[in-house]
């Protein structure tokens, strides 16, 4: 078939995270795998899902600060995590290895 042409769009994960249950799970899992770098653009993600701008403001940050923590050469600090998650309505809870967590809400 000549002439027809299909357009591709960049994939967003933030786009599929459009619920606060489903940010949590994606959060969840990757502070259960323990990367910092995939706990970082996890972060990332969510804040974009959320509004950026808004977060910065909850979470008392420069938005700009946000975005450098979260970059991809970011490396920020617990501090700075932690003020996100909590912006975020989140909190970080510690169970023992291998437990399962469940979410209510």
């Amino acid at each position: 078939m000549k002439g027809k042409k299909t357009e591709l769009r960049e994939f967003d994960v933030a786009e599929l995270l459009d619920t606060e249950e489903k940010q949590t799970a994606y959060l969840s899992a990757e502070f259960a795998e323990g990367d910092p770098h995939y706990i970082k653009i996890a972060l990332a993600n969510i804040a974009r899902a959320r509004n950026m701008t808004e977060l910065a403001k909850k979470a008392g940050l420069p938005r700009a600060s946000i975005y450098r923590a979260l970059s991809e050469n970011g490396n920020p600090e617990y501090e700075t995590i932690q003020k996100i998650v909590e912006a975020l309505d989140m909190q970080l809870v510690v169970v023992p290895k291998g437990a399962r967590l469940e979410i209510h809400t």
